[in-house]
């Protein structure tokens, strides 16, 4: 099987919460072994064969009782696949037809819960403040030597764009224009997260996905950090207040954390 559809983002914004909740639906058989391949922006020079041997067999879709009736889907999830300059066009190239889910979180908190991710896994060695400083040398040139050697994988780029991430509707732009706009659906987290049951079925019904009894709704990886300074938050609500506006066009809403 190839994916159906791909969650490609946004990093620390409710990704795995939502790979969880959809793996539990009976028509829907998820990635073997972990559920990001990262194949579109991290290893896209191993070929197609390497990224199919991530997923099920076709024959697993046809056993007795697996669907309930249905036609199996099998997707992953890789939070890289919406910021990553090529990702997109390999994505249309190889998986025509592919549906894209997009979870968003208030850029704020996700810039703040990304730099403690990326600090415990040894990515980052610089306090929160100081690489909101560094960003813009850190980035400096990188999509443009990421477009021109393919194979060249950017450390920074992945693991340091605390502010670019948060810039929700430049990348959903960028999406609409190679995909489509009928072939994204843009997931408010803190709706998923608050009033799961609405979101879901506007999920399943994107997916063309029958409705069934409800699957249980967690939250997963949120990590522990000390409150962000008041002078900060303001700063990055400002920065971050004009690309938020631009998100009620793919929300059909003002997003949760301006309501």
């Amino acid at each position: 099987m190839l994916p159906g559809f791909l969650i490609v983002g946004a990093q620390r914004g409710g990704t795995t919460s939502m790979y969880r909740t959809l793996s539990q639906h009976p028509d829907v058989i998820k990635a073997v072994l972990h559920k990001g391949v990262h194949y579109f922006d991290m290893n896209y020079d191993r070929g197609m064969s390497w990224y199919r041997a991530h997923f099920p067999l076709r024959a697993a879709a046809r056993r007795p009782g697996l669907t309930g009736g249905g036609s199996a889907l099998t997707f992953e999830s890789s939070p890289y696949y919406m910021f990553h300059p090529l990702a997109a066009g390999r994505i249309a190239r190889d998986l025509p037809g592919v549906k894209l889910l997009v979870l968003v979180r208030d850029p704020v908190e996700r810039a703040y819960s990304a730099h403690a991710h990326e600090l415990a896994r040894g990515f980052e060695t610089e306090p929160f403040a100081r690489a909101l400083e560094l960003e813009p040398e850190r980035l400096r040139g990188e999509v443009e030597r990421m477009i021109a050697d393919p194979a060249y994988l950017s450390h920074s780029h992945q693991h340091q764009a605390y502010c670019a991430r948060g810039r929700y509707a430049e990348q959903l732009d960028r999406l609409e224009q190679i995909f489509g706009a009928d072939r994204l659906h843009v997931v408010d987290s803190g709706d998923f997260f608050t009033k799961p049951e609405p979101v879901y079925d506007g999920v399943l019904d994107f997916l063309g996905l029958r409705r069934h009894d409800y699957p249980e709704f967690e939250r997963h990886n949120a990590r522990p950090r000390s409150p962000m300074t008041p002078d900060l938050q303001g700063q990055l609500e400002d920065y971050f207040g004009p690309f938020d506006e631009q998100l009620t066009r793919w929300l059909g809403q003002v997003p949760s954390w301006h309501r």
